[in-house]
């Protein structure tokens, strides 16, 4: 990988394979579809959405895509997520299999009604 910053989706994006690009892009559009509102940035040199504050940040590793909404959304989603490797504020999401694009959308709409309610 690039020692150099990315500054942009693409920038983060064009360091890895082409079927990793493809599995961030995936989860880049559920994102967005989920927080049409939310902006895209790059933060802790990794793809995220914020509103105001970031809702998720997404990257790519060797074995996995790691996806990172907070220790209450891990929390809330526990057993959507059972089945991954998990941390108090993260998941990970094996590259041999197909990603929960419908767990991610579903945790992105519960960070933006988090961040609505403080």
């Amino acid at each position: 990988m690039s020692a150099a910053a990315p500054k942009t989706f693409a920038d983060y994006a064009r360091r890895f394979p082409r079927n990793v690009r493809e599995r961030l892009q995936s989860i880049r559009q559920t994102i967005r579809a989920a927080a049409p509102d939310a902006t895209e940035t790059i933060s802790y040199k990794m793809p995220a959405f914020r509103l105001t504050r970031i809702l998720a940040w997404y990257g790519a590793h060797d074995r996995h895509i790691g996806f990172y909404p907070g220790a209450a959304a891990i929390a809330a989603f526990k057993n959507d997520l059972a089945r991954y490797k998990s941390a108090k504020g993260s998941v990970q999401f094996p590259h041999d299999e197909p990603l929960p694009l419908d767990v991610i959308r579903r945790i992105v709409k519960f960070r933006i009604d988090e961040q609505s309610r403080r």
